[in-house]
């Protein structure tokens, strides 16, 4: 999976024909949309939305949401959960502090804090409800390759919603 998420991206990055400008500053906006590979649950695909607005030159600040629904039949068992991650994000934007001058791309590295909503259903007798809800800490670092001004494609490693990796589309406003 860690290979096909590879390819994909250096084939984006390949294919990308538009001469792009995607130095984060003050004052951009930024909005992941992606779906999330490798979750830490037994099942279901998590699907997550991130906004952050740039306070500095390479700091931003935002919100993010990450959701996962599962359901399974065993025998005339079923058990199914429905996970929500809300919290709040800070990242840091590294190309100034790298040197980089590849204007397409976005290095980035960051926090998050917020609340996590799990809940559990099951006809197992004495099964129970192993991840609690409650408060959690996540870290993430990632990328942005921009096609375009505006828009272009992301991948995010972290710990901090319900899958350790995600990918997906990214926008510049």
């Amino acid at each position: 999976m860690k290979k096909l998420v590879l390819v994909l991206v250096v084939g984006l990055v390949s294919f990308a024909s538009h001469k792009a400008v995607a130095q984060f500053e003050k004052g951009n906006s930024l909005l992941n949309l992606g779906i999330g590979v490798n979750s830490y649950y037994s099942g279901g695909i998590p699907i997550g939305a991130s906004y952050e607005y740039g306070v500095t030159d390479d700091i931003s600040v935002g919100v993010g949401v990450d959701y996962l629904s599962y359901r399974y039949n065993f025998g005339s068992s079923r058990y199914g959960f429905n996970i929500l991650y809300l919290g709040a994000r800070g990242s840091y934007h590294f190309n100034r502090l790298f040197k980089l001058d590849i204007e397409e791309l976005d290095i980035y590295g960051g926090a998050q804090l917020g609340y996590r909503s799990f809940s559990w259903k099951d006809d197992f007798s004495g099964a129970g409800d192993t991840y609690a809800s409650g408060v959690f800490f996540g870290i993430h670092v990632g990328t942005r390759y921009y096609f375009k001004p505006n828009i272009g494609a992301f991948l995010e490693l972290g710990a901090g919603g319900s899958g350790n990796a995600r990918l997906g589309v990214a926008f510049k406003f």
